[in-house]
């Protein structure tokens, strides 16, 4: 009769120890990496560097704009979405002739174009900003999880940034306080909804259109900078690290 204690035992699938970090590490640097975050020479976030200039703040904002001033104008739906689209390709090719790394006006265009379907599809000017409503959604639940799991994804983000990598896990008040700064994040986003959803079933369009173009990137980034203050280390702590920041939603959808 053989012991239980002779018997082969299954392989544990669990996690040991200290086995996600190289992972999460990973995950902390592509998205740095993809990052548009830039730093003045104090330590804090150029708020208008990392928007890329006026130039990078005018093609942010610029198809939402020209989306809701021809849709004012004209109170007509199909002028407003061909012009948004056309100032969709025009960025991109100003990028493509300027040769400028053209990633942003692709994925721009590419999110005014799912809006315009969306508009078009639903017949109704407020729905050009639906898809925003799904992304602020996905963004909420993927910071909420990552707070309640102990990987903060502002953590995760700024820890890269600052040269901690995942180390500040094993400080309580470093977790603490990144935990804290994702929470921000996530009431911003939710602020959007609070206040965009009511004007989109009132159908109140320049209304819904004027809280996205202020609510959208240039809030966001500010809330990221707070977010890097209210974080910050003791000044004995921090280390140098490149100028790169956390990827965040462009609202251009």
């Amino acid at each position: 009769m053989s012991h239980p204690e002779n018997e082969p035992q299954p392989a544990s699938h669990e996690p040991q120890p200290g086995q996600a970090e190289p992972l999460m590490g990973s995950v902390a640097a592509q998205l740095a990496a993809n990052s548009n975050l830039k730093r003045t020479g104090a330590g804090n976030i150029d708020v208008l560097a990392s928007l890329g200039g006026i130039r990078g703040l005018v093609e942010t904002l610029a198809p939402g704009m020209v989306f809701l001033a021809v849709f004012i104008f004209a109170r007509e739906l199909n002028p407003a979405l061909i012009a948004s689209v056309g100032v969709g390709v025009i960025l991109l090719v100003i990028r493509l002739v300027s040769k400028r790394n053209v990633t942003p006006a692709v994925s721009g265009l590419v999110g005014v174009i799912i809006c315009a379907i969306f508009a078009r599809v639903g017949g109704e000017a407020r729905d050009y900003y639906v898809p925003g409503f799904f992304i602020n959604i996905a963004y909420i639940v993927a910071f909420a999880i990552s707070a309640f799991v102990k990987w903060p994804v502002i953590g995760l983000l700024f820890g890269f940034i600052r040269g901690e990598n995942v180390e500040w896990r094993k400080d309580r008040a470093r977790l603490r306080m990144y935990t804290a700064a994702t929470w921000l994040l996530i009431g911003v986003l939710a602020l959007r909804l609070v206040v965009q959803v009511p004007l989109y079933f009132a159908d109140a369009v320049t209304a819904l259109g004027t809280a996205r173009l202020v609510m959208g990137t240039p809030l966001y980034i500010g809330a990221l900078a707070l977010a890097w203050m209210m974080t910050r280390p003791p000044a004995a702590s921090q280390v140098a690290a490149p100028e790169t920041g956390p990827h965040h939603p462009t609202d251009r959808v």
